[in-house]
């Protein structure tokens, strides 16, 4: 599957626009971050701050982004059938918390067992936390990837 429209709405008004390299305090002021929460260009390199974009490279990157992070739920999900409203969700996790916490997750295993299991919910709500506090604003995108995950 591809990401959808929705995949790229949920990210963008999440992660906000930023054409100026910042130290992301919800990271403890690493890593730098850019564009629609970027921290590294397409080539691989990591941006540094005083980096400055505009927004059709911010556009370029959060697509070339998401691309790999959409190639990495395919091979997660192995064939497991997911509407394109949970497939987008999972993008979105993989994106906002990275392809490998969602391979070890619980709620990966979840999916895979049963994509319409109700008690997917309850694990994608696990992960609202940076530095062991729960963090409102990742409060709010699980719920908001919950919504998406469960929309027909």
């Amino acid at each position: 599957m591809i990401p959808g429209k929705n995949c790229l709405d949920l990210i963008k008004s999440f992660e906000g626009l930023s054409l100026k390299a910042y130290n992301d305090p919800a990271s403890g002021g690493l890593p730098i971050t850019i564009g629609y929460g970027s921290t590294y260009k397409a080539d691989g390199t990591k941006f540094k701050l005083g980096d400055t974009i505009t927004e059709p490279q911010a556009s370029s990157i959060l697509q070339f982004v998401v691309t790999e992070k959409s190639k990495a739920v395919n091979t997660l999900l192995a064939g497991t059938g997911v509407t394109q409203n949970q497939f987008d969700a999972l993008v979105d996790f993989a994106y906002n918390l990275g392809s490998g916490n969602l391979a070890t997750s619980t709620l990966l295993k979840k999916v895979k067992a049963n994509p319409n299991d109700t008690t997917i919910a309850a694990w994608f709500m696990v992960w609202n936390k940076g530095g062991g506090k729960v963090i409102d604003g990742l409060t709010r995108r699980r719920a908001a990837e919950v919504k998406l995950y469960f929309t027909k």
